[in-house]
């Protein structure tokens, strides 16, 4: 177990340096405009004046030590925005509370639902109930959160009046925060309920035709025992697994459309205004943020596969 837990981790460590290189690389070197010192100096500047920064913020110097002092300066909190004005990882800090809050609401929603319309669907698959979960499975996934939450807006929130139009209020006033939070966590768990409870659907028909499953039947146990303890308990794996890694994607700004059209101002807020403002280094941060949220997650969650089922250490 130790052997297993030790070449996961090491191998989290290349995914991240090797995220690291692949996005500085787009970021810095490749992307059209990314030369920090021109965007510092400002459009009007000449060549002279975009040497002089370069060679003040260490710009001029080879490319592998510009990115090892772009990550130093990432992860030891010193990033800085010239575009936008501010530290980097401090204003993602202050970005964060509406981040978690959308994340987490919407997953345990997203989740909670997927379960139980994936189970029902399953129980009644082929039937009427199992054809119109599907239907709406498929308008679910193709939805696009930013018309989703734009009808809400127009029709619940400003016609209706049920709603509030958008905005963040802090945790410490939960029955607001709550009130303002209930249509972008909706919003954002429509696509993902649509998508888990298909893969729960056919992970249980699956699991149902497996031996242990005929077993058990063969015991006596109820239909209702052995879908839940058995068929539910293993079907479930997949479904935990993705919504670990979704969940880390939506932390590190991956529901930028949901905080755009709600005007949440979390980290995907964030990153869409410095896409706005062509801010390499801020986007830069969160698309670090986000990948580490994701391969840390990951790594966990085969640990923990490992821990359940022996079989996955020796792969």
């Amino acid at each position: 177990m130790a052997r297993f837990v030790t070449r996961r981790l090491l191998t989290m460590l290349l995914m991240l340096f090797a995220i690291s290189v692949v996005t500085f690389v787009l970021f810095i070197v490749a992307l059209p405009g990314g030369n920090p010192a021109a965007m510092i100096a400002g459009r009007l500047a000449n060549q002279a004046e975009i040497h002089l920064i370069s060679v003040r913020y260490g710009f001029d110097k080879p490319i592998y030590i510009q990115y090892v002092n772009t990550m130093a300066n990432i992860f030891d909190g010193s990033a800085f925005s010239y575009q936008q004005g501010f530290n980097v990882l401090s204003q993602l800090g202050g970005d964060a509370p509406a981040t978690l809050s959308l994340a987490i609401g919407a997953g345990i929603l997203w989740l909670l639902s997927s379960i139980a319309l994936g189970t029902l669907a399953a129980i009644r698959s082929g039937k009427y109930t199992d054809r119109v979960l599907t239907v709406l499975s498929m308008v679910g996934v193709s939805l696009p959160p930013f018309l989703l939450g734009s009808v809400l807006i127009q029709y619940v929130g400003y016609k209706a009046s049920l709603i509030p139009l958008g905005g963040y209020v802090s945790i410490t006033h939960p029955l607001q925060w709550l009130w303002h939070m209930l249509a972008p966590w909706f919003t954002l768990s429509v696509l993902f309920i649509g998508f888990y409870s298909r893969v729960l659907r056919g992970s249980i028909l699956d699991a149902m035709g497996e031996d242990y499953v005929r077993t058990a039947r063969a015991k006596g146990l109820s239909e209702r025992k052995v879908l839940v303890k058995h068929v539910l308990r293993m079907s479930l794996l997949p479904i935990i697994s993705l919504w670990g890694l979704d969940i880390a994607q939506v932390i590190g700004g991956g529901a930028i459309l949901t905080e755009t059209v709600f005007d949440l101002h979390g980290i995907g807020w964030q990153a869409a205004q410095s896409i706005g403002n062509f801010d390499t280094v801020t986007l830069l941060t969160i698309v670090m943020i986000t990948a580490l949220s994701v391969v840390v997650i990951g790594a966990l969650i085969d640990i923990l596969y490992a821990v359940l089922d022996p079989r996955i250490r020796l792969t």
